[in-house]
This record gives structure tokens, C-alpha cells and sequence, in this order.
């Protein structure tokens, strides 16, 4: 398993973050040649060797030119730029992901409509150039897991379009809910919304230093020299030793429940898509039988702790259930990885399950199937006959 570790003792921002993987190695043209897929323009891209506290570091810059009128950042136009670029089907699904995850965090810390929102504190180059500067990177890189250290904040105060705000900032709170924290003591924003958006959306692990084989060591600068310790991002990246994140995993997660008995059938779908897209491990539907031989949908969510509150809205929303029940359940996992196999189809995605070292099931992403579906007219089953016993080649050689 290649893994990456977030050494937070300096907080995380978005131009830390892409400037320690850069610093890994990436190259930065590389880099620009993928950022151009995406529709914006009006901006430059430069890295700087720095040295903090005598620390050799990656600042990776963002020029805007500022004569350009840039248009409010709302969700609508992030989504736009995204769905009209080049970039990959998986990509973009991440990007959206992501933005989605950030606008709904600052629309509940400020009390708006998510259609309200603007992120002022984060222009849209910047916002878009970190964030897409990341996953392209960490894909460039080929990562299985994300872990993280304890995360520094800072302190003290900033003067935002908002107004004086607390440090950390309510969105930075909000997105790093679930993971280890403090402050050094300083007053200044070393975790930025954007670095806590990276932290909680890639599902990093907490962990001390993972036991790994260190490969490479990247340094990304932040803005400010401090004289008492490097403002800088460290991020290692290795390979696993022991397999320990192939044994068979144990964790709680959050059951929520509500039954229904009065809503249109049809309204069941938009509700499962809005639920698995903020974040839903899994939903399912189920038929039960009521008082007074009433018969009812019973809709159960399964959740990860910090994004219970944003279900449990959005069921409210999207159905005419007036109460729901949650709790925490133990559950048992295999773990699994995601890889990309060449067949002779195309590019397929597939996810392999493991036992210890032992590969307990392979099986290829259904949307991936689909898309080769529509594209060749072949039915699904009969790709997936054609392919199989490729992708079973391509894997056991592999392992």
C-alpha cells in the first residue's frame, strides 16, 4: 500500500499543500498542463525556494491579475467551470465533491442558503487552483491512504468580509469535526477552510507517524516567517509496512432510521442521490408494515459521525418524515483499494477486498461498466464476461 502523511505541526493551507507535493517531485509543468483543462484563465503559477526557521521549502505562488472582474463564487459557477472542463470523470466528481462539502459548511456557520453563499476569502483561481492543484497531484502520485497527524490552528483573530472572526475560523471548526486538534499558542491562521476541506475530504486517518518505508519528504511554505518555528506543511510518502491497513478493520459509524408512509415513490431517488452525495456511506429502503396496517418505506443512512447533522437535514428536505431515530453500531469491514486496470474495453476501475494478504472479492465499478455500455451497445453482462477474467489476470500478477 503507498500511503501519504500530513505533518501538521504548522496547520495546512491550500498553497502549503500543493507546494509539499510539489516539493515530492511533481513536476510543475506537469501540473499547469492539467490545470489548463479547467475553463479559467487570467492567472499565473510560480514556485519559490524558501527557507523557514532554516528549513529548505516549495512556496507555491498564484498570481491573479486583478484587472479581470471576477464574477461572485457561488456553488452554480464552481459547478459550471468544473462540469465544462477537461479534466477526468473522476476528478471532477472529487472537485465537486469537495466544493459542495465547503459551500454547505459556510452556508450553516453563516446562516444562508447554500444558493447565498459567496466565498469571499477565497477567490475563485485561488479556491480552484488549490483544490484541483491537489487531487491532481495526489493522483500524479498514486496514493492508497491518507493519514494525518494532530492539527495545529493558531489563534487569535482575522478581519474577513464577514467581519472579526475567531481563529480558527467557524468553517475550518465545522470541517474538522472528528479529528485531533490544538493551538501552538500563535496568533495567526495556519489551518485555512481550504486545508481542512483537504484533511476531511481525501478521509484522512488520524495516526502518529504511520510505520512505513519513507520515500520522499516534501516541504510546503506557508505566507508567514515565524521566527519561533517553520511555518511549513511536511508530507511523507511511502509504502506501508506490516499490511496493517489490510487486516480486517473494526469502527462505529451512525445508523440513522425514519419510517414513511405518506410520500410519493417517486421522491425516494432524488433523496438517496442527495444523501449518498453529502456524504452517505451507503442507504437503503425497505418494506414494513405500520399501525393500522399501514404499509411504509422504512429509509435507513449510514453515517460517519460528523456528517449526521447534514443527513438528518437533509431527509427533512427531500421527504415528508417529521422525526428520525440514530445511533451508533459497531460494524466489521474488509478493507479495500481502488485501482485502474487496462482491458481491452478501456480503463477500468475496480475495487479488490482483502482478508489479511488474501484477495476475497474483485469487482470492476458499475458506472465504468456503464459508460462502455453506452458507448459500445454491448450489454453490461456481456462486458463484464468479456473483462473478467483480464481484470482477475491483471490483479493476481499484481499481488
Amino acid at each position: 500500500m503507498r500511503i501519504l502523511y500530513f505533518d501538521c505541526f504548522s496547520g495546512i493551507s491550500g498553497d502549503m499543500c500543493v507546494g509539499a507535493l510539489l516539493d515530492l517531485g511533481i513536476k510543475i509543468n506537469k501540473l499547469k498542463d492539467e490545470l489548463k483543462k479547467l475553463p479559467i484563465k487570467g492567472y499565473s503559477l510560480t514556485l519559490e525556494k524558501v527557507q523557514r526557521c532554516g528549513i529548505n521549502a516549495t512556496k507555491f505562488i498564484v498570481t491573479e491579475n486583478r484587472a479581470i472582474k471576477r464574477k461572485p463564487i457561488k456553488l452554480s459557477v464552481i459547478e459550471e467551470i468544473i462540469d465544462s472542463s477537461k479534466l477526468s470523470r473522476i476528478l471532477k466528481e472529487k472537485g465537486l465533491k469537495l466544493f459542495k462539502r465547503l459551500f454547505e459548511v459556510e452556508a450553516k456557520v453563516h446562516g444562508k442558503a447554500l444558493d447565498d453563499v459567496h466565498l469571499h476569502e477565497l477567490g475563485a483561481i485561488d479556491s480552484l487552483v488549490d483544490i484541483f492543484g491537489t487531487l491532481i497531484a495526489l493522483d500524479m502520485l498514486e496514493i492508497d491512504k491518507v493519514f494525518t497527524s494532530k492539527i495545529n490552528l493558531g489563534g487569535g483573530i482575522i478581519n474577513i468580509s464577514h467581519g472579526i472572526l475567531p481563529v480558527p475560523s467557524p468553517a475550518t471548526v465545522e470541517l474538522l469535526k472528528g479529528y485531533p486538534v490544538y493551538s501552538s499558542g500563535v496568533d495567526y491562521e495556519l489551518t485555512t477552510p481550504t486545508g481542512a476541506l483537504i484533511i476531511s475530504a481525501l478521509e484522512s486517518v488520524y495516526s502518529p507517524i504511520p510505520s512505513m518505508h519513507i520515500e520522499k519528504i516534501g516541504y510546503g511554505a506557508g505566507s508567514k516567517d515565524f521566527q519561533e518555528f517553520p511555518n511549513i506543511l511536511r508530507i511523507f510518502i511511502g509504502k506501508e509496512l506490516n499490511s496493517n491497513l489490510r487486516e480486517i478493520q473494526k469502527d462505529t459509524v451512525t445508523i440513522i432510521e425514519t419510517n414513511i408512509d405518506d410520500m410519493n415513490p417517486q421522491l425516494y431517488e432524488p433523496t438517496i442521490n442527495a444523501l449518498l452525495k453529502a456524504g452517505a456511506l451507503d442507504v437503503t429502503l425497505e418494506n414494513i408494515t405500520m399501525k393500522r396496517g399501514r404499509p411504509a418505506i422504512k429509509v435507513t443512512v449510514i453515517s460517519n459521525e460528523r456528517d449526521v447533522e447534514s443527513l438528518i437535514n437533509i431527509l427533512f428536505l427531500h421527504t415528508t418524515s417529521i422525526g428520525v431515530r440514530f445511533y451508533n453500531a459497531r460494524r466489521v469491514i474488509l478493507k479495500r483499494e481502488i485501482k485502474t486496470v487496462k482491458t481491452t474495453m478501456g480503463d477500468i476501475r475496480v475495487k479488490i477486498s482483502y482478508k489479511g494478504n488474501e484477495i476475497i472479492n474483485i469487482q470492476p465499478e458499475y458506472v465504468d461498466l456503464l459508460e462502455i455500455a453506452e458507448k459500445t451497445n454491448i450489454p453490461i453482462k456481456e462486458i463484464t464476461y468479456l473483462i473478467s477474467s483480464q481484470i482477475k489476470k491483471e490483479m493476481f500478477k499484481k499481488e
